[in-house]
């Protein structure tokens, strides 16, 4: 069965940010693939639940794609996790409605990868701040999938930029494929990694 992929996208200041335009620029026209721009839908915060919840019913693998925001994501992207999860539906008793879809970040960062390591300035990696994210999908059953992240977005060149957005349109036209391997992808920290790996000349 063909993956349908539902990519909620927040950033509050999406019309200043080179990368994540570069990154949104090279989501394949498909009509398997339902881009949502939360800020953009919800410029007054006022979350349709119902709308939200129908969605995710509808889709099988969903992206949170943002930038980090001061260790964690935008604050209306909190918002739909804090009313759109809800206990009885997302999760507790009867709380089955997204259990077992996908759940995959696409995340930008200022700082680079050396940065986010133990020994790095801000002495914690990426899946260290991204932990509460992971544990919100294992309480709601769903299978979280390695992230996609560009890290350095202040340092990385336009050339550079358009080599991420080249390797999150493989990425997504691969996750649609019915046989995907989602093991092989559980294997590494990131999604790069493993597209990396997949074909080193052309993601490396």
């Amino acid at each position: 069965m063909q993956h349908k992929i539902l990519i909620l996208f927040a950033h509050p200041l999406f019309e200043k940010s080179a990368a994540n335009k570069v990154l949104t620029n090279y989501i394949p026209g498909s009509p398997d693939i339902t881009f949502h721009d939360l800020y953009e839908a919800y410029p007054e915060f006022n979350i349709d639940v119902e709308r939200e919840k129908a969605l995710l019913e509808q889709h099988d693998l969903v992206i949170w794609h943002h930038p980090i925001y001061w260790y964690s994501c935008p604050p209306l992207l909190k918002q739909w996790i804090d009313l759109v999860l809800e206990f009885g539906w997302a999760y507790g008793p009867g709380g089955t409605a997204i259990a077992g879809k996908k759940l995959m970040q696409v995340v930008t960062t200022g700082g680079g990868r050396a940065a986010y390591q133990h020994e790095g300035f801000h002495q914690r990696t990426l899946l260290d701040f991204l932990a509460p994210m992971i544990q919100t999908a294992r309480l709601c059953k769903m299978d979280y999938l390695p992230p996609f992240v560009v890290h350095g977005t202040h340092r990385v060149s336009e050339a550079e930029m358009h080599h991420f957005g080249k390797a999150y349109e493989a990425l997504l036209r691969a996750l649609l494929q019915p046989g995907f391997d989602f093991e092989a992808l559980r294997k590494h920290d990131y999604a790069n990694d493993w597209l990396d790996k997949l074909n080193p000349q052309q993601h490396g």
